[in-house]
């Protein structure tokens, strides 16, 4: 799902994140020429365990952390 044009939001409910649901939101990064992407995974005890946010195709955090400008 691409958000306002600004990032790619990708939701799963699967048991364990694995490098190729990396790969996919990666790829829709590249087609939609985004920059920035978010991968949300539902089936986790915590959510915040199941987030994943990727800048430039790389991952920078995992987890909820407040962003400083």
């Amino acid at each position: 799902m691409l958000v306002d044009n600004v990032f790619i939001l990708e939701l799963k409910a699967v048991e364990l994140i694995k490098p190729l649901h990396e790969v996919q939101l990666v790829t829709y990064m590249k087609l939609t020429d985004t920059h920035m992407g978010l991968l949300i995974n539902f089936n986790v005890p915590v959510l915040k365990e199941g987030i994943k946010r990727k800048i430039n195709g790389k991952i920078e955090y995992t987890g909820i952390k407040p962003i400083r400008a």
